[in-house]
């Protein structure tokens, strides 16, 4: 796949991703329908499937041959498609539903690409504070064509860490967050919990905070984010510094090395406190 190809690819997404942010703004200020998909917590709305159905019937007809692994569908179809070496597209057409539903203004539309398995763009908007985000691998981050970096802090004493404390909603996974969210932020500066996977993986890729964990979320609230904290100088990795894998997304993205590994071990040690939250 040529450096000509992926521009091509990238232009073309990057029009219809403003296009969609026509769609975001209307649904953000008028009124919804929500609909509860798989649990009280996991809600919907007819802008979900528009700016999808908008995004997928555009990039195919420019992209015929491409593939595509989006939220939406994925719910429809109660099935995740393999992520294969063809060009791949994978889509969240709102991060962020329930802020996106409650007006909080952090909620985007995150569009990822990967080719031959391999992250190569991402381009994240938010059309509420108009802040759009793009990578292509090897070209940076930016930030509305503004080159952006991560912080560069490399120990969690002095860290601004990201994490969704919501996740205790769900019992499944209720115990390891209490216990993680515990240890990290009692050991990090200070703690930001953001509601949306993509743009809190933006907002390491800008400094804005400096580092970000979760787990038990789905490809398309990462592909785009990693592609962009990559590009803007941080690392990303699987939960236990392993390499990230974006069809099984537990991750932990920083600024540096460093930061990340302090991450991991304190993650670490939360796992293997014995007490039991239910």
């Amino acid at each position: 796949m040529s450096n000509e190809d992926i521009e091509r690819y990238y232009q073309h997404a990057y029009d219809l991703v403003l296009s969609a942010g026509h769609i975001f703004r209307e649904g953000s200020i008028g009124k919804k329908n929500v609909v509860t998909k798989t649990a009280f917590y996991d809600q919907v709305t007819e802008y979900d499937s528009r700016i999808e159905d908008m995004l997928f019937k555009g990039l195919a007809a420019k992209f015929p041959d491409h593939k595509f692994i989006g939220e939406e569908t994925a719910a429809a179809e109660d099935k995740i498609p393999e992520l294969t070496d063809a060009p791949t597209w994978i889509i969240d057409p709102i991060d962020g539903t329930t802020n996106f539903i409650k007006k909080i203004p952090h909620c985007c539309i995150s569009v990822g690409l990967a080719v031959n398995k391999e992250l190569v763009v991402g381009i994240i908007y938010n059309p509420i504070a108009n802040e759009l985000f793009t990578a292509r691998k090897g070209h940076g981050a930016y930030l509305n064509g503004e080159r952006i970096h991560v912080s560069g802090v490399d120990q969690i004493k002095r860290a601004i860490i990201a994490y969704e404390i919501s996740l205790i909603h769900a019992a499944t996974c209720r115990d390891k967050n209490v216990k993680r969210i515990y240890k990290l932020g009692s050991n990090a500066t200070g703690t930001r919990s953001f509601g949306t996977a993509a743009l809190s993986l933006c907002y390491v890729a800008m400094g804005r905070v400096d580092c970000y964990h979760v787990e038990d979320l789905k490809p398309w609230d990462m592909a785009a984010g990693v592609v962009i904290v990559r590009e803007a100088g941080g690392v990303a990795y699987h939960t236990y510094g392993g390499e990230f894998n974006v069809m099984k997304p537990d991750i932990i993205a920083g600024s540096t090395d460093s930061l990340c590994q302090d991450m991991v071990r304190l993650i670490r040690e939360a796992d293997e406190i014995k007490y039991q939250f239910v």
